[in-house]
């Protein structure tokens, strides 16, 4: 979903980082915050050779939604941006991006926060890891997701 104002999306390609910046820019805007999660190499100590996410899309993509219609609730933001990915995500690569455009940076940079924050504790976005050597485990809340909640691919 995207309109002047926000551009939420959950896609299995890869996320661009510049057509994120690209689409927080206005003139009105004199702070924009953007934030990347990325695949990192060591996780406590374990080589991770990539991550995978998996979602019930239709639940995910509303609370997104409904994330993003708090932050302009509660702060004066004039552009969001939330993009997550699904699929395997290798080291190094985006997972998720957040941004905020607001006109002063200390409310795009507390939406911004906000955002990536209740993101991950919230939208029913799971994450495996994959590590090196074969070794998988579910990361976050507790639990794999059940098959019945799972994205198809």
């Amino acid at each position: 979903m995207q309109d002047e104002s926000s551009w939420i999306q959950i896609q299995y390609a890869p996320l661009n980082v510049g057509e994120a910046c690209a689409f927080l820019q206005t003139p009105a805007a004199g702070g924009i915050a953007l934030f990347v999660g990325t695949t990192r190499r060591w996780t406590d100590g374990k080589e991770t050779q990539q991550l995978e996410y998996q979602a019930y899309l239709p639940m995910a993509t509303k609370e997104m939604q409904r994330l993003a219609a708090a932050v302009k609730a509660r702060w004066p933001t004039l552009r969001i941006c939330l993009l997550h990915r699904l699929g395997v995500v290798p080291a190094a690569e985006a997972s998720v991006i957040v941004g905020v455009a607001a006109a002063h940076r200390a409310p795009a940079f507390e939406a911004c926060r906000y955002l990536i924050d209740t993101l991950k504790r919230q939208v029913p976005i799971w994450k495996r890891e994959h590590y090196v050597g074969g070794a998988t485990e579910w990361i976050g809340g507790g639990d794999q997701p059940a098959p019945e909640s799972q994205v198809p691919d």
